[in-house]
C-alpha cells in the first residue's frame, strides 16, 4: 500500500496543467517526523528537567546536612566558651586574697613558698600555634575555621588549666598560714629575750607570744591543718600542735583543756582549747609558736588584724 503512487494535477488560469507523481511512504514518514519530533523534544527536556530537580534535591540535602554539622560546631564552641568564662570569672574571684593575707603569706620563709608553689620553676603553657597570621591565611573554608577556633580554644584551656593549679596552690598555702590571732586578750609578752616571770633571772628566751586572758576563754586554730599532738608536755602543761602542711606547724600552750583530738583536722577559725594556766605559768594565757621546718618563726610577722570570731 505504501508503495502507491499518486498523481496530483494543477490547473493553472492559462490552461496549462502540471502533474506531480508523488509516493504514499515518504509523505508519511515526513508527517510522522514532523509530529513525533516536538514529542521526542519534550521527552528530552522532561527528563533533563527531572535529572535537574533530582540534583537540587541532592543539593539541598547536603546542604541541610553541612548546616546542621555547622549548628553541632557552633554549638560546641559556644560551650567551651561559656565554660572558659565561668572557668575565668571563678579564677578571678579566688585569687583575690584578703590583704592582711596576702601579706601574711608574703613574710613566710621562701622555702615555704616555693614547695607550697612546686619549686622555684614556673610551668609553661603550650603553645597553641607558631603564627596566627600564616593560619588565618591559609583557611579556605568553614571547616578551617571551626578547626582553628577548637585548636585557639582548647589552647585557653590548657592555660587556664594552668592557672589553675597556681590558684589553687595559692589558695592550699593561703588556708595553711597562721595569721589570726588565737585568742582574744592583750599582749603580755612577746617573742624574745626577757627577764624569767618565774624566777626573776636575765637572758630567758622567750620562743613565741604569751596572750592574757581570762581562764576558759575560746583559743582558735590560726590556720587549717591536723592536730598532731593534744596532750600535756612538760613546760608548756596542757599542750596542741598542729602542722599545717609545708613544714608549717603552730603550738598552743598552757591550755585549760582541750575540744580536738589528735588526728582531728581544723579550719582556721574553729575552737580547739581553753585558756588556762597548766604547765610552767604564773597566770591565765595562751602561750603561741609558730614554727617553719622546725625554725622558730616569729608570730607577729603574720598575724592580721583579723580577730577570731566570737563564740
Amino acid at each position: 500500500m505504501l508503495k502507491r503512487r499518486y498523481t496530483i494535477v494543477v490547473a493553472e488560469s492559462s490552461g496549462l496543467e502540471r502533474k506531480v507523481r508523488v509516493s504514499l511512504g515518504p509523505v508519511l514518514m515526513v508527517v510522522s517526523a514532523v509530529v513525533t519530533l516536538p514529542v521526542l523534544i519534550g521527552l528530552g527536556a522532561a527528563w533533563k528537567a527531572k535529572g535537574d530537580v533530582a540534583a537540587l534535591y541532592e543539593n539541598q540535602r547536603a546542604l541541610e546536612l553541612e548546616n546542621s554539622n555547622f549548628r553541632q560546631a557552633t554549638a560546641a564552641l559556644s560551650g567551651q566558651i561559656e565554660s572558659l568564662q565561668a572557668a575565668v570569672t571563678d579564677l578571678g574571684a579566688r585569687s583575690a586574697l584578703e590583704p592582711g593575707l596576702a601579706k601574711a603569706m608574703a613574710n613566710l620563709p621562701a622555702f615555704v613558698k616555693a614547695t607550697a608553689m612546686g619549686g622555684g620553676g614556673s610551668a609553661r603553657a603550650p603553645k597553641v600555634g607558631a603564627s596566627y597570621a600564616a593560619t588565618l591565611a591559609a583557611l579556605t573554608s568553614p571547616d578551617d575555621t571551626f578547626g582553628l577556633l577548637r585548636t585557639l580554644l582548647e589552647g585557653l584551656e590548657s592555660r587556664l588549666s594552668l592557672v589553675k593549679q597556681s590558684v589553687d596552690r595559692v589558695d592550699a598555702l593561703a588556708a595553711a598560714t597562721p595569721s589570726i590571732w588565737p585568742a582574744h586578750g592583750w599582749l603580755s609578752s612577746p617573742m624574745g629575750y626577757r627577764t624569767d616571770p618565774v624566777n626573776g633571772t636575765s637572758g630567758d628566751y622567750h620562743s613565741g607570744l604569751d596572750i592574757a586572758g581570762e581562764r576558759g576563754q575560746p583559743v582558735y586554730a590560726t590556720a587549717a591543718g591536723t592536730v598532731t599532738f593534744a596532750d600535756t608536755q612538760g613546760a608548756y602543761g596542757k599542750l596542741i600542735v598542729i602542722s599545717h602542711g609545708y613544714g608549717l606547724e603552730t603550738r598552743y600552750g598552757h591550755l585549760q583543756s582541750f575540744l580536738v583530738k589528735q588526728n582531728e583536722q581544723v579550719q582556721r577559725g574553729d575552737v580547739i582549747g581553753r585558756v588556762g594556766s597548766t604547765g610552767r605559768s604564773t597566770g591565765n594565757h595562751l602561750h603561741y609558736e609558730v614554727l617553719a621546718n622546725g625554725t622558730l618563726l616569729n608570730p607577729l610577722r603574720l598575724l592580721t588584724n583579723q580577730k577570731p570570731r566570737d563564740q
